[in-house]
Order: C-alpha cells, then sequence, then structure tokens
C-alpha cells in the first residue's frame, strides 16, 4: 500500500494550478463527442467552473480506459471544494441524457477548514477531507441514517476512504440558512455530507458503481493522479513501442 499523507494547500498554492490546468486540458483535448457533453453539461451548470467539470470528465474518461471500479458510471458527481461551504458545490450530473440531476451545498471535513476546505488528507483520524475520484458502492443504514460508501481509486490520495468510514450522508448541520448566520455550514469528520431531505435522492442517484470527483487546487495531486494523466501516459507508452 502507497504510503498515506496529509497534504495540505498553503494560501501561496492557490495561484500555482493554473498554468498546470491549462497544460492538462491541452494535453489531452477531447473529441467532438466529448466536447458536446462538456457543453452540454456547462450549460446545465452555469455556476460549476467549466474547467473543473472539464478536469472531472476526463477523470471518468481514464477511469473507463484503465477499466477501474466505476468505469462504465453513467452518473457523475463534481465537488469543488475551492468553494466556500455557503455555496452550492456538488453537482450530480446523468451522462447518458446530459443533464444535471442535483445542485447542492456539501460539507467538508472539520479539520480541513471554516468556510473554506484548505487541507485535505488520507489519514485516519485526521478529520479532512479527501481529494480525487471515488467509485460510489453499496448503501447502507448507519448512525447517520441512509448512507453512502465509496471506495478512493488514487493510492495515497484518498485509497483509505472505507477504511475512514467516509461515506456520503444526509446531515441536519448542512442547513444552508444556518450557514448564512454564522458564516459557514456545520462540517463532518471528512464524509460529504449533505442535506437531511435530499440525502436519499441524491444517494440514490449515485449508487453502486458511479464517479465522484472531489476538486481543489493542489499542484502535487493535479500533478499526479493518474486519472488528469492517461492521454500523456498512453502517448509514452505508444512512442516506446
Amino acid at each position: 500500500m502507497a504510503v498515506r499523507s496529509r497534504r495540505h494547500i498553503h494560501p501561496s498554492q492557490a495561484r500555482l494550478p493554473g498554468l498546470l490546468l491549462a497544460v492538462l486540458l491541452l494535453a489531452a483535448t477531447p473529441p467532438a463527442h466529448a466536447r458536446d457533453l462538456l457543453a452540454r453539461l456547462s450549460a446545465a451548470a452555469p455556476t460549476l467552473d467549466r474547467t473543473v467539470l472539464a478536469l472531472a470528465l476526463q477523470a471518468r474518461d481514464c477511469a473507463r480506459a484503465a477499466d477501474v471500479a466505476g468505469a462504465g458510471a453513467d452518473r457523475l458527481a463534481v465537488i469543488d471544494y475551492t468553494l466556500p461551504s455557503t455555496e452550492k458545490r456538488l453537482w450530480v450530473f446523468d451522462l447518458g441524457k446530459a443533464t444535471l440531476l442535483h445542485a447542492e451545498h456539501v460539507a467538508h471535513g472539520r479539520g480541513s477548514g471554516d468556510n473554506i476546505a484548505a487541507r485535505f488528507s488520507n489519514v485516519e483520524g485526521s478529520f479532512q477531507s479527501s481529494l480525487g475520484l471515488f467509485a460510489t458502492a453499496e448503501t447502507y443504514i448507519g448512525e447517520n441514517g441512509y448512507s453512502l460508501r465509496m471506495d478512493g481509486l488514487e493510492p495515497g490520495v484518498n485509497d483509505a476512504a472505507r477504511e475512514r468510514l467516509v461515506v456520503m450522508h444526509g446531515a441536519d448541520y448542512v442547513d444552508p440558512a444556518q450557514a448564512r448566520r454564522q458564516g459557514r455550514l456545520g462540517r463532518s469528520w471528512g464524509c460529504p455530507a449533505v442535506r437531511a431531505g435530499v440525502a436519499r435522492a441524491v444517494i440514490d442517484n449515485l449508487r453502486d458503481g458511479q464517479l465522484l470527483f472531489a476538486y481543489a487546487r493542489d499542484a502535487a495531486w493535479l500533478n499526479g493522479s493518474r486519472f488528469l494523466h492517461c492521454a500523456r501516459a498512453e502517448r509514452k507508452a505508444r512512442a516506446a513501442r
């Protein structure tokens, strides 16, 4: 198993990934049908940064090429942790129909920060959220009611999610009205918790082998994720033949 380490984003890092993002997207120019899907989903979710959505779709394509868990997903959830918790920052898409199913508030771990998530970890007991690509798995009834297990697909980044009990569930502390009064949502122990009133619908749309992509401006992850660089790796492999 890869060594798991804590990831911390210093404020100065917020500016670093800009050029890296441009390089990532340029290196993996999608075919026409993928560009059409990006355009349709972006129009359906205008508050989701188009670059973040493009990276999420790129990660989905890399998962499909690698035939990992979630490779056959027709639903994709995107979390943009660069946004404050007081804003909607979780989107769930039906990829086959190119439609938006949900746009919701989502909590981050209490160890990740206050209104803005600035620290991310794969370590048990950190109470921090994790970045990267996850495959959803089975549902169950636990302490937080109806919940969805997730398996992290990125070693050292999120692959301890199941061990850490990082799951999607509903929570009363995900209350947008209260967040406006206190300046932030309530926080989880690392789970992407959603409003209790929508939890079952969101979970049922994401259960059993769908994908969730959690984004932040973490240069190390952006530079190292296998799901953001498969096109480059494929070109290198072809050149070596």
